[in-house]
């Protein structure tokens, strides 16, 4: 990339910066100005992920790498670099389509209900962005700090006992998760001289001795702090409470933040720890943890009877099916969980944002009734007969037919894209032993029984909701439901059906992000030899003066 475009690898970060410092200096009381502001900051950064997308999948012709940006001009090692390539401009398109419908939802009654809403938005928006575009540990941690300061505040907003409760407790957790991070940072600079990613993948394999074990504690370190991101049992008690506590659409927006871990772990995994004597570093971790996070998620999801403690549930099935998928090592089953990864962010965010529209139109005894009900029966049978034929409002049906698709998606049910991810990472595993003549492992048979119990607790526990929400007997109300509110959720599920037509391309990029992934060194030389703005050019024929 050249000109122009070369500067939008940092767009990302700095649009939403400008916009949510820009909102600071508007009163709580100029809603119209603060939303107009949002909102075109946040199509603006769709718009430079959509293009950075483009880029990667093709327009910078470099195979893994397509873009290196160099802050201050200072080459790397020494100085901070951005980096692009296919999985993170992956990354930025999921934030940043996730992101508009969320905005979107808001606007109709969240945004007022605290202060800086808007700012805090952008502002997480930044941190996301950051993360998925730094090319060394330290802004990595840096972005990790301003992402988890917005969501602090996202997370209580709208005040309640119980948010300030779940609040409370998420903010200790990642309290003590920045302190490991500062900590393991630190071991492996002690150990290898350098925080950058590219820089420290070529030095890794001459680190031995003291050094070594040191470089592998702090190693082990950031794992438990991108676990606890990405919420592997047993470090994920706090998800489950933080998530059904916040409100829809900053639930919705939170969908992203556990694949923040995941990605993390992903690069640097293949990138740093992929290569010589660390290769498999922690991947055992990885295999085992996710199994045992998919088994407590799917036993979640099972006895949930609130909806946002199943979707909270189901956010952990869907990191424990990436851990344990990662943990395997195999490229045709990861370019799987990567389509999988996009498909339940989508899911999962749309479902967090519908389960407010659903429960309006409950009453606050509602849920406690029906399990009553089901678990005693309802003596009134003739008012059960009164009901039947009574034809269902447009909104209901609206609201329905959404769940309905929520429910397929969750569980895995075909057509649409979440049986699509499946069946991509069943088919890579089952074929694991084809090639080289040998028996499938019995830790991919686990995992295998596990995504399909998993399934089936999701279809069980979304059919026993939809029926208590939409088929109980009980007297509810018509929830009252804006097409400002409703349109986002019919927008993450419209682009899931778009996920699932355009299945044969998007995994055809999934699989070469992650063959990308597996070459290394495109990465570590396009990050080590990216030249610095003006200098080829002031360089004479004998090379001087040239990096």
């Amino acid at each position: 990339m050249s000109g122009w475009q070369q500067h939008l690898i940092i767009a990302p970060i700095v649009i939403p910066l400008i916009a949510g410092a820009l909102l600071l200096f508007f009163d709580e009381r100029q809603r119209v100005v603060k939303a107009m502001i949002s909102v075109v900051s946040t199509l603006a950064l769709a718009a430079v992920a959509i293009n950075l997308f483009r880029l990667a999948n093709g327009g910078g012709g470099a195979g893994a790498f397509d873009g290196v940006y160099l802050l201050g001009n200072w080459p790397a090692p020494f100085g901070i670099v951005l980096v692009v390539d296919r999985l993170s401009a992956l990354m930025l398109v999921l934030a940043a389509i996730l992101a508009i419908p969320a905005l979107v939802y808001a606007l109709a009654r969240w945004h007022a209900a605290g202060a800086h809403f808007h700012s805090l938005f952008q502002f997480l928006l930044m941190g996301l962005n950051g993360a998925f575009l730094t090319g060394d540990l330290f802004n990595l941690f840096v972005f990790f700090e301003v992402m988890l300061a917005a969501s602090y505040g996202l997370l209580m907003h709208g005040s309640g006992p119980m948010r300030v409760k779940a609040g409370l407790q998420y903010i200790a957790v990642n309290l003590a998760a920045a302190l490991c991070f500062l900590i393991g940072v630190s071991a492996i600079y002690g150990s290898a001289g350098t925080l950058n990613m590219a820089d420290l993948a070529l030095r890794i394999g001459e680190i031995e001795g003291e050094r070594r074990m040191l470089l592998e504690a702090g190693a082990a370190i950031l794992g438990v702090v991108f676990l606890i991101k990405a919420g592997m049992w047993p470090l994920n008690f706090w998800l489950p409470g933080a998530y059904s506590a916040a409100v829809a659409p900053v639930a919705g927006i939170f969908a992203i933040m556990s694949k923040v871990g995941i990605y993390v772990i992903l690069r640097l995994s293949l990138l740093v720890f992929g290569q010589g004597e660390s290769a498999g570093l922690g991947l055992n971790v990885l295999l085992y943890g996710g199994m045992a996070t998919i088994a407590f998620g799917t036993i979640g999801v099972l006895a949930s009877q609130a909806l946002g403690r199943l979707a909270s549930y189901s956010v952990l099935v869907s990191s424990g099916t990436l851990l344990a998928v990662l943990g395997l090592s195999n490229g045709e089953v990861t370019a799987g969980a990567l389509f999988y990864m996009v498909s339940s962010t989508l899911t999962i965010g749309a479902f967090f944002m519908l389960i407010e529209l659903v429960e309006r139109g409950q009453d606050a005894g509602a849920s406690v009734l029906a399990v009553t009900m089901e678990a005693y029966g309802d003596a009134d049978e003739e008012e059960q007969e009164v009901e039947i034929g009574v034809t269902m409002p447009g909104t209901i049906a609206v609201l329905g037919t959404c769940f309905a698709a929520c429910g397929i998606l969750l569980s895995g049910l075909p057509p649409l894209s979440g049986f699509v991810a499946k069946f991509a990472m069943l088919t890579g595993m089952i074929g694991m032993g084809a090639s080289a003549d040998q028996p499938v492992p019995a830790s991919v048979w686990w995992i295998v029984g596990l995504l399909i119990l998993s399934g089936l607790a999701a279809l069980i526990s979304m059919t026993r909701a939809g029926i208590r929400t939409f088929w109980a007997s009980m007297e509810g109300t018509v929830p009252r439901v804006l097409v400002m509110e409703m349109a986002p959720v019919m927008l993450l599920i419209a682009l899931t059906l778009t996920l699932t037509i355009k299945a044969g391309p998007a995994m055809h990029y999934m699989e070469e992000t992650v063959r990308n992934l597996q070459q290394p060194r495109t990465y570590i030389d396009a990050v080590i030899n990216a030249r610095r703005a003006g200098v080829a050019e002031a360089s004479g024929p004998d090379g001087g003066g040239g990096i």
